[in-house]
Formats: structure tokens, sequence, C-alpha cells
């Protein structure tokens, strides 16, 4: 990169750093008026803008804009993936990124900006490492300070002569599933995205090896793969985990950094039954009630339970009085959402509830009224130690 800008919601710019003298802050002005060109058509609005010889790269982050120009074909991916990180190290020292926090830390974002890229090349972006050096007061004169050893080593993740009287490892895997089921129950779309979160509390430079019941792996050390296995898509891994290893031979291996983290993110497209099944049968009675009757079956097994169930039917938007009876659980008529809103803290596995529902209509329609669309019931629950992927 070139130079590195923050500017405001206007795009006046409220910080740049240059870093090859080849780019001058009137490009910021340039950069923000072709986006406002492209601001009345939402569908082209691409990360990246390339006018005049120059390419802009830029995310938005509630009302800063941070953007990148560079002269060269560099990687877009890598330049946007660092821009993200660079709202990451900000996060960790002002706790929000806005144009406030900017303006009250002007001394402290010139310093970083100096630290995270070095002649358009990105350097370490690990907010942990980068507090060790560049603390947020930054009045006291101190002694000559050497940069930690974690910004010179090969790990720049992790700083040395950590030390802890129990070592321990926590692995979360936390599974969100997406899944679209038509009126005649037959599953349209279904997705699961997951996450491996970690917290280690480990001393010296542990070496980490994590094994997953990943099928590729299993197959290539020729164990026979009986249903448990898993096809994992789209891994991202953090950037502790040796590539090469894993590329060879599908082994995890990492130094991993200090406390918490994300290890890795993957997904499934495979089909995926819904954990909770959910039937709706809505009667018209002439044109002055509507009666809504839906019933929710969990599909796990009994030893899971479902938390914080939260079930929305759509109801029509002149629906009024309400009268609702539930077998389990509270519901409650939300007009603001035009739906109802059935709340169940507790569902274990194998049961199935019941909800009546009636309300009245104005009598009176427009003759030419548009039909009414039919909007999804939407379910939204959390099942604790409990994996869709079958992942282990």
């Amino acid at each position: 990169a070139s130079a590195l800008f923050l500017l405001d919601i206007k795009g006046r710019v409220l910080v740049w750093r240059d870093y090859r003298g080849d780019v001058s802050a009137a490009q910021a002005e340039r950069f923000f008026t072709k986006l406002i060109e492209k601001e009345g058509d939402p569908q082209s609005q691409d990360p990246v803008v390339y006018d005049n010889g120059v390419t802009y790269m830029f995310v938005q982050h509630s009302n800063v804009y941070l953007m990148t120009a560079t002269r060269q074909n560099c990687n877009a991916a890598s330049l946007l993936f660092f821009l993200h990180r660079v709202v990451d190290v900000f996060k960790h020292y002002f706790e929000e990124l806005e144009e406030e926090s900017l303006r009250d830390n002007f001394v402290v974002v010139y310093e970083l900006l100096d630290e995270i890229m070095d002649f358009g090349y990105p350097q370490y972006t690990e907010a942990k490492i980068l507090s060790e050096f560049i603390k947020t007061d930054a009045y006291r004169m101190e002694v000559t300070q050497r940069p930690p050893m974690a910004v010179t080593n090969a790990v720049s993740w992790r700083s040395e002569g950590i030390n802890y009287k129990k070592n321990e490892v926590f692995l979360d895997v936390v599974e969100s599933v997406n899944i679209l089921v038509n009126s005649n129950g037959q599953i349209i779309r279904s997705d699961v995205v997951g996450a491996l979160k970690m917290r280690t509390y480990l001393s010296g430079m542990p070496e980490c090896k994590l094994g997953l019941n990943d099928r590729v792996l299993l197959e290539a050390q020729g164990r026979v793969t009986k249903g448990k296995a898993i096809d994992l898509e789209d891994i991202k891994f953090h950037q502790c985990v040796r590539l090469a290893r894993f590329e060879n031979d599908r082994t995890i291996s990492f130094i991993p950094p200090d406390g918490s983290f994300d290890l890795m993110t993957y997904r499934l497209s495979t089909q995926v039954k819904p954990l909770i099944w959910v039937e709706a049968q809505v009667e018209k009675h002439s044109r002055s009630r509507v009666e809504i009757m839906v019933k929710a079956r969990s599909q796990y097994k009994e030893r899971s339970t479902a938390t914080n169930v939260e079930i929305a039917v759509p109801v029509p938007t002149d629906a009024s009085s309400p009268n609702i009876r539930t077998s389990m659980g509270s519901a409650a008529y939300a007009p603001e959402n035009d739906a109802l809103m059935w709340k169940i803290r507790s569902f274990p596995g194998g049961k199935e509830y019941m909800l009546r529902a009636e309300f009245t209509l104005p009598s009176i329609t427009d003759e030419e009224a548009t039909p009414e669309r039919k909007a999804p019931i939407r379910v939204k629950f959390e099942i604790p130690y409990f994996t869709v992927s079958g992942i282990q």
C-alpha cells in the first residue's frame, strides 16, 4: 500500500499516513467523489475502486472509512483483511473505533500506524503484542525501550516468558445453522457455519496439535470412516496455524496466542434436518377473524435441551385484539413486527408443544388490495453441548 487514510463519514481526512510518497492527500478526495458517484447504485458498492492509476480499497466501520491507496497491482484480499485487523487493534485501544475516539487519540493512532505497516507492507497486527510497547498514556519517559521479542520473532502473536502455575486449554465449538423450509416441508437451503473458539493458559512456547474427525485426514491415514467423519469446507485459520503442515498431512499444529482467540472457522453445506420442526395452520373465518395454530416439535435426542427458544409467527398487519393460548412458555403479540412472539425458556428433546391464537381483522377490505405476502416463520434457539455437524 502507498498510504493509509482514515476518513469521516463526509469524506474528510481525519488521519493519514504516507508510506511510499507516491500518493497525495488529494487522492482521498478523488476516492470519495468516485464513491459518491456510485452511491446511487447500491449494487455497485465494491470494496475496490480504481481511478487514474490508483487503486483504493476500503472498509467502513461505524462512522469512519478506512482506506488504503496503492499504485501497484497488490493482493486486494490481504489488504482488506489488514484493514479489518486495524479496526480490531483500534478497538483494543479505544474500546470503540469512531471519529471521536480517533480525534481524542491522534498521538497513539500515529504510533500504531507506524508499527502495523512498514513501507506499505503489513507488519504485525496483534493488539496484545502492540500494547506491550505502545502504552496508551504516552507521557512516561523511559530508558531506551526495546521492542518485545515477539516483534522480531517468527512468532509475532505470543510474547516470551509467559508462566502459569497450572496449564489449561479450553475449546468451544460454536455453530450457527441457517435452514429455509418451504410450506410443503421440503428443505430449500441449509448450511452450518462454525467456529472453534480457544482459550489457552499455557507456559512458555507450547506446541499444540489438534485432531478433528475430518474425512480427508482420516482417509489419508487409511482409517475407516464410518459416518463419524465430516467434510469441512471454507476453512479459515488463525495466523498461528502452520498452513504448510495442514496442506501436507491435514495436521493442525500451532503455537497458540495467550488468552482467547478463534482458532478456525468453517462451513458445511450438507443437508441438516431442522432441529425444531414448526408447522402452522392459518384459517380465515369470513373476513373478520383469523385463527392460527402452531405446532413445534424438537427433533433431537432427549439428553439435549434447547434454551431461549423464540418462534416468530407473522400475522396480518391489521390484526388486533389477540387471544392466545400456549401449552408451554409464553406468547405475546408484537405489532411493531407484525408477528406473534412465542418464547420457551427450555425445550427438551422429543417434545411437542402447541400454540393457538385468534385475531380480529377489520371487515372492510380494499377491492383491489394486493395479495398478502406470506412471510416465513422464524425460529431462534441455542443448544449447549450440541453440534449439528458432529465435529469431534
